[in-house]
């Protein structure tokens, strides 16, 4: 879905007027365009099925021998925007899969959790949709996803709690098992390579 650069444009208008202010003065005279194409990115996702940039993965077959166990990305950062006062939450995502005779390459692992964040959103949905994407676009044996974000809509207004973080999990087949999941959990928050920077489960 293409987003409607010109519609945006006048209901931005339209909205700083409501607020009292003049859309025509020097220094807003091109928000409205700067925000029509930041829409463009925000909400590129829209109407995307998440599960279509892992392709049909032919080229990442592997025998069983190849397979290994759990493949896990830690720490793929995301934006997304909160449906209920469009303004953004970003945080981290940590997906992991098991394989059952198909491999993915990392960059699309990454391109899942960019896909499906790239709309208006909870965090809740957005963790089950990369949850599910992987799991029908993959078919592995198990999925588990991570989310953990701050939210502006929380930081900014309202309770103003600009430190906290909300984490979310959605976990699918053999990874939904409370053991492997524990396990998983406890994989996520070991921390980097080497013992060095910050936890794997905790924000930038």
């Amino acid at each position: 879905m293409t987003v409607d650069t010109g519609r945006v444009e006048a209901a931005v208008a339209e909205l700083l007027l409501a607020i009292g202010e003049d859309p025509a003065r020097p220094g807003l005279a091109a928000t409205p365009r700067r925000v029509a194409e930041s829409y463009r990115e925000y909400f590129a996702g829209v109407g995307v099925d998440p599960a279509s940039v892992l392709g049909d993965g032919a080229d990442m077959e592997a025998a069983p021998q190849e397979l290994g166990d759990l493949v896990l990305l830690r720490g793929v950062e995301f934006r997304s925007m909160c449906e209920h006062h469009l303004v953004p939450f970003h945080g981290v995502a940590h997906v992991g899969y098991l394989p059952k005779d198909r491999l993915i390459g990392l960059g699309r692992l990454a391109a899942v959790v960019e896909v499906a964040a790239a709309r208006p959103h909870v965090q809740e949905r957005l963790t089950e949709q990369i949850a599910d994407a992987l799991d029908s676009g993959l078919d592995p044996a198990g999925v588990i996803v991570v989310v953990e974000a701050r939210h502006e809509c929380v930081a900014a207004r309202g309770p103003r709690q600009a430190h906290s973080t909300m984490v979310t999990v959605a976990a699918r087949g053999d990874l939904a098992d409370p053991l492997r999941r524990g396990e998983t959990l406890a994989l996520i928050s070991t921390g980097s390579i080497g013992g060095s920077g910050r936890a794997g489960g905790e924000l930038p």
